[in-house]
């Protein structure tokens, strides 16, 4: 059984000594800014594209451990990077962010993903609280509100990638949409920022969960109704893992105990869903009528890392607000399996699996490796850890932050 009391010291040594050096020595660009993000497990640039939502996240991870892990100034200084090139490239005539760029800053991809919008924001956000930028926080308000007005319209579109049905509800939009309002609205006061995280909380917990099934769809029909096509019964345990801390949050955040509880129902549901009887790691994707990998999902069975860290943290999180038995069984379980098969000699996690557990270079979804889910589930877990044991780190997730009034939008 795994000490949680002495895990902490793991994970930010995991992080500063192993997974963040990879990141730092293979993905800055000091010449044009931003990330490279199309690295393969050895650090090689695979290509020079760059992802806008790798910015985005690059972004707030190396502010992240600035804020709350270690104040060294290499990393704000990486933070600042991916700030460069977002200040500086990726929006369309419109001011949409568009999905990838040239390393050099031309517009190559379509803006047709609200994912890079709003990943912008939240690096953006949290650059501000390691810096004071207001021109930051000025351009993170006016993507968001930009964004907000773009989801809200009948016919939004720009959910890519996931293969969307047409006219369908996509999980991953309010999904990641909560996290990124949650983390502005801790930082500007503001009645949108508000009323978008309800409209996440409402769309996912009374749309995309399927009471009968008790688990959340990734598509279904703008009034919750399940579409009867393998595309429309598809289930994401990674999806719904991550959705299930991020309601943690929220609901810790807003005394909302029914939430909590119901979010710890989510994660334990997806882990017992996800998880490969048979050779362990969690599955990509799974049918909700067969339990088995998912036919109308390309590579269902296999086991990308990023499942895998979201898990490590929810199952954290869980120990801390739930107190929930399960969670450390289930964390065991995970963290030897992860341990196992995925951390590589370079420092950093392998990024794909095969259903046996053996790497493998196959896309799957996007040619994108990035300093996001593995990082941050260190980041937010030693965390937690910390404020368990009476010692909390600065700009702990649960501190109750100064706010200030909305920037303004011409800013």
């Amino acid at each position: 059984m795994i000490d949680f009391k002495s895990l902490d010291s793991f994970y930010r040594e995991h992080l500063l000594d192993h997974v963040l050096p990879f990141y730092l020595n293979h993905a800055l660009d000091p010449e044009f800014g931003g990330y490279a993000n199309c690295l393969d497990n050895a650090g090689r640039r695979l290509s020079t594209d760059k992802y806008l939502w790798s910015q985005g996240r690059g972004t707030w991870t190396f502010s992240a451990v600035y804020n709350r892990v270690a104040r060294e100034d290499k990393y704000l200084d990486a933070a600042r990077l991916g700030a460069r090139f977002i200040e500086r490239f990726g929006r369309d005539e419109r001011g949409y962010y568009v999905f990838y760029t040239s390393r050099e800053g031309r517009n190559i991809g379509p803006s047709n993903s609200i994912y890079a919008d709003l990943f912008v924001v939240l690096g953006l956000t949290e650059l501000f609280r390691a810096t004071g930028d207001t021109k930051a926080l000025a351009q993170a308000y006016a993507v968001f509100r930009q964004a907000w007005t773009r989801i809200q319209d009948p016919n939004f579109d720009a959910a890519y990638p996931g293969g969307k049905l047409p006219g369908a509800s996509v999980h991953g939009v309010p999904m990641i949409l909560l996290d990124v309002a949650q983390e502005l609205a801790r930082t500007v006061a503001d009645e949108t920022v508000d009323a978008a995280v309800a409209w996440c909380v409402e769309t996912i917990t009374q749309r995309h969960y399927q009471p009968d099934y008790g688990m959340i769809f990734e598509q279904v029909t703008p009034d919750g109704k399940r579409i009867d096509l393998p595309a429309g019964r598809v289930i994401n345990p990674g999806h719904a893992i991550e959705c299930a801390w991020f309601m943690m949050h929220h609901a810790h955040r807003a005394g909302w105990r029914d939430l909590l509880e119901w979010a710890g129902k989510i994660l334990f549901k997806a882990l017992e869903l996800g998880w490969d009887k048979e050779y362990g790691g969690i599955l990509l994707a799974i049918d909700a009528d067969t339990g088995r990998p998912s036919d109308a999902f390309p590579h269902a069975d296999y086991k990308p890392w990023w499942p895998e860290t979201e898990a490590l943290y929810a199952l954290i999180l869980a120990h801390e607000l739930l107190g929930s038995p399960q969670a450390q069984g289930w964390y065991d379980r995970v963290h030897d399996w992860s341990m196992n098969h995925l951390v590589s000699p370079q420092g950093d996690w392998y990024q794909r699996m095969d259903r046996q557990g053996r790497p493998i270079d196959t896309v799957i979804g996007l040619p994108v490796k990035d300093p996001y889910h593995l990082p941050r589930a260190l980041i937010l877990g030693y965390q937690s850890l910390r404020r368990v044991q009476g010692n909390p780190t600065p700009h702990d997730p649960f501190d109750i932050l100064p706010k200030v009034p909305a920037p303004q939008m011409d800013a």
